[in-house]
């Protein structure tokens, strides 16, 4: 059964939120920085160990969902997130600032597998619901970038932690209230909507995979590398007393408009091939980077802006296949797998900016990124056609 209106609500609000305290150590580290005397390419690998047990966690947090409780795991996101994230603004030194960025990890891990199972079931516009959901989580990079730039330059990076911590922990019991009567179980035994030859999913999981693990690597390379890429790179746009504010600023609008993509892609994939669509949506995305290698100014903003906006929408696609292709009552279960393989790339992210950063700067990291995207490209030409029913015009359009 799908969720109610309300609780929808605050399923597509964890997954702001879920990006928000991923991304809240990517800008507070420039202050942190000067705080603790320490560089950003020493600083940027205290965000490993969360990366890693993000993507790792996704998988037995499917498998709790799925045997014990959806609802359950999801109440255990608001609190424990919110926790960890008071506990990272205590920290009073690198090793336990680490250790309470790996606790965030280990939140964040639920809400992918079990919230999107959680929505995708019954929905009768699957890629309008994924685009919706994907706009929430853009919403949560931006407003992480924006407001915790804010919160950094008047307050402190302390407080970029504990205020938004608690108020995950203060909606933890709004989501009780909201989610009362949710299905508590594992999911139906509803089958794929789509059934695929075995020779032919063979193929389709290599494609998938690989599709994942390059759309992993570019998502987190470039979110955790534009607060510092504008930091270097606007100084002629930005006045030196603005500071953080203004490059959050700056960013938000990046996310808000490339967020849009979601939408774009998710009505697109309930008219179209998920082939077709991810064919389109990879292609121009080497460019892009290739663009950004010497970029500056607000030519610089605009390449970002385009690449931000093909590689947020690839996520609703290789979402869209895990809904299509796998049944509801292992759903939860494959869309950990889904963002195990993502961590794969997102954990080769964080040790390729820092290490190539530091060896030639951005442009050394944008061109081994655009690399990265021509191997997706070469991955989505490789994909089966596999029919899919077309949806009906009136079904695939207008809000979920």
């Amino acid at each position: 059964m799908a969720p109610t209106p309300r609780h929808a609500l605050l399923l597509n609000l964890a997954h702001l939120l879920d990006h928000f305290f991923m991304l809240i150590f990517p800008t507070a580290v420039l202050a942190i920085s000067k705080e603790w005397g320490l560089s950003f390419s020493q600083l940027l690998p205290l965000s490993l160990p969360a990366v890693a047990i993000f993507g790792l966690g996704a998988l037995p947090a499917g498998w709790l969902a799925d045997r014990w409780s959806r609802r359950g795991m999801m109440a255990v996101f608001f609190f424990g997130i919110g926790a960890a994230s008071v506990l990272a603004g205590l920290s009073q030194g690198a090793w336990q600032l680490g250790a309470a960025l790996a606790l965030i990890g280990a939140f964040a891990a639920i809400y992918h597998p079990v919230g999107i199972a959680m929505l995708t079931i019954g929905s009768p516009r699957l890629g309008w619901t994924l685009g919706v959901n994907g706009v929430w989580g853009n919403l949560g990079l931006g407003v992480a970038a924006l407001v915790t730039g804010l919160i950094v330059q008047f307050v402190g990076w302390r407080a970029a932690f504990v205020v938004p911590g608690v108020v995950a922990m203060g909606l933890g019991f709004v989501y009780l209230a909201a989610s009362r009567g949710a299905t508590n179980a594992a999911g139906s035994k509803k089958a794929a909507s789509v059934k695929v030859p075995p020779e032919v999913m063979k193929r389709l999981v290599v494609v998938f995979l690989v599709a994942v693990v390059c759309n992993g690597m570019l998502f987190h390379a470039t979110t955790v590398s534009m607060p510092k890429l504008f930091d270097e790179r606007l100084s002629g746009l930005i006045a030196g007393d603005m500071g953080l504010g203004a490059i959050g600023a700056i960013i938000a609008v990046v996310y808000l408009i490339a967020a849009m993509a979601q939408l774009l892609v998710g009505s697109l994939i309930d008219r179209v091939s998920l082939r077709s669509a991810l064919i389109a949506v990879v292609s121009l995305q080497a460019p892009l980077f290739l663009l950004a290698t010497t970029g500056s100014g607000w030519g610089l903003v605009a390449a970002a802006m385009g690449i931000m906006f093909f590689v947020f929408g690839q996520i609703p696609i290789n979402d869209a296949m895990v809904a299509r292709y796998t049944s509801d009552r292992w759903r939860a279960r494959a869309y950990g797998l889904r963002y195990v393989a993502s961590f794969l790339g997102s954990a080769g992210a964080v040790t390729l900016v820092s290490t190539l950063h530091a060896g030639g700067g951005f442009g050394t990291v944008f061109v081994a990124l655009a690399g990265v995207a021509l191997t997706a490209l070469a991955a989505a030409a490789l994909m089966p056609r596999i029919g899919e029913p077309a949806a009906a015009p009136a079904a695939a359009s207008g809000p979920a």
